[in-house]
């Protein structure tokens, strides 16, 4: 039994999950306002912990989780409310803390920053990529169907949902760079970064409020 994808299916999943990862969607959303909002390299530390929640998605699917909450409405619905509260949680406190990245602009404690932020930052894109059911619902229908049937589901499911991990890491990192030349720009007057938070957190905010109110399956 052959314990990995044919090659034929593996290309067919690399090429659908990069179409499936562009499409806008809460990840993607969520990692530009984080470029957006606390800068390159707490975005990236974001990312990587965005990931990580899919990963730990695809561990839940390949136990059977997919298929439970994509039959239990109020799973659904309770896991979407809890990732869509925290994003709103972060956008506000974003919000209210806009103008911490001009104060440490102008007073800079590099060191302190660093033990504060690499754990929280890979935590903070954990939790947003680990309560996000959409995700959940599309690995369950998605990746059986490049699985070999001649072998085991459970370790190909893994293997799938990681290929899909370092698409979205790769092309996500691409966002942030993107996003993080703009908000050097800004950063050049550093009191622009007070209305840089805000609109970050604004957007988070706005991504949260649709993560509760839409039902569409986007990455």
């Amino acid at each position: 039994m052959d314990p990995v994808p044919t090659s034929h299916a593996l290309i067919a999943f690399v090429v659908a999950s990069l179409l499936f990862i562009q499409v806008p969607g809460p990840s993607l959303l969520f990692t530009l306002g984080r470029a957006l909002t606390v800068g390159r390299r707490e975005a990236l530390l974001s990312v990587v912990g965005n990931a990580l929640g899919l990963l730990a998605q695809v561990i839940g699917v390949a136990l059977g989780l997919g298929a439970l909450v994509a039959a239990s409405a109020s799973a659904y619905t309770a896991l979407k409310l809890v990732g869509a509260a925290y994003v709103v949680y972060l956008g506000i406190q974003a919000i209210r803390h806009r103008a911490d990245a001009r104060k440490a602009m102008e007073t800079p404690d590099e060191a302190a920053v660093t033990r504060a932020s690499t754990l929280g930052s890979i935590w903070t894109g954990f939790l947003v990529g680990v309560t996000n059911p959409k995700t959940i619902v599309f690995f369950a229908a998605f990746l059986p169907q490049f699985a070999n049937p001649s072998g085991p589901a459970a370790p190909q499911l893994l293997f799938l949902g990681g290929v899909f991990g370092v698409l979205a890491v790769a092309s996500d990192s691409c966002w942030v760079f993107a996003a993080s030349r703009a908000r050097d720009w800004f950063a050049r007057k550093p009191q622009r970064l007070d209305g840089l938070g805000a609109t970050g957190g604004v957007m988070m905010v706005g991504l949260g409020a649709g993560l509760a109110a839409t039902g569409n399956t986007t990455h």
